[in-house]
């Protein structure tokens, strides 16, 4: 196939990942439920492999396509901008359906929950323990995946690298620290609509702490190979405005949910 082209666009080559990776998400919500219904995690940990490897070598060629041969062009990287930033405000009306949930639920509760919030018998988490020591964690990761930002554009490679170690650290510390409240947690899912709506909005939000941190890791490891640099570095800008995202998600549960619904 020829390299040249008359045009800016790029128009891909042929590549099996999304197939794999369709087969790989089909394999893990079938895991999973066979998981809640058998207790069994053999499927769901082979779709998450699939899913993993296919995301490993999907990453792997766009980073060629962009580093190494130069394919991505200022129009190719627009188109990137507007599907990061549609693709973002997507994962805003996720969210906002589980806002809209438990606002339905908290503001007129039913009779069934005692007509109180949180429902008779459930007690809430304290927003000031880890609650609180979260939002400063994701709080503090912002401020440093701000300043890796600023330095990338300064082409300071030490401090670009220090302070993107840090938020990738920050990232894991917040997933810790939540899934030891889950395990301390006094109530369940299964606890009513309150324990339905805390841990479907909080656990979605985990899991995108979760991506977001891979997606900063995988932007740190390329930043050390030199991938990057002060005017080509769209796959670490999708990376921080994620993190943003995740961040300010995170200040509204925890006023909500946390403080408020509690």
């Amino acid at each position: 196939m020829s390299t040249h082209s008359n045009h800016p666009y790029h128009l891909v080559d042929y590549s099996p990942w999304p197939l794999t990776g369709a087969f790989g998400a089909m394999i893990v919500v079938s895991g999973l439920l066979k998981w809640f219904h058998q207790y069994n995690m053999n499927l769901l940990m082979i779709g998450t492999l699939l899913t993993l490897l296919t995301m490993i070598q999907w990453w792997r060629d766009i980073t060629r396509e962009s580093t190494f041969q130069g394919l991505h062009t200022y129009i190719v990287t627009m188109g990137l901008r507007w599907g990061m930033i549609l693709f973002i405000i997507s994962e805003m009306f996720f969210f906002i359906s589980f806002f809209w949930g438990f606002f339905h639920s908290s503001l007129s509760p039913a009779i069934e929950l005692g007509n109180m919030w949180p429902p008779m018998g459930i007690q809430a988490f304290n927003p000031l323990q880890i609650p609180l020591l979260n939002t400063l964690i994701l709080l503090t990761s912002g401020i440093t995946v701000t300043w890796a930002h600023h330095s990338l554009m300064e082409n300071n490679y030490n401090q670009t690298l220090q302070s993107l170690f840090f938020t990738v650290i920050l990232g894991i510390y917040f997933t810790m620290l939540q899934g030891y409240e889950y395990m301390e947690s006094p109530f369940t899912i299964a606890d009513s609509i309150y324990g339905s709506t805390f841990f479907m909005a909080t656990g979605f939000h985990g899991l995108h702490v979760i991506i977001g941190t891979t997606f900063l890791l995988v932007c740190l490891i390329r930043h050390y190979y030199n991938h990057f640099s002060s005017i080509h570095h769209f796959g670490f800008e999708a990376a921080a405005w994620y993190w943003h995202f995740v961040d300010v998600v995170w200040l509204f549960l925890y006023i909500s949910i946390y403080w408020w619904g509690s």
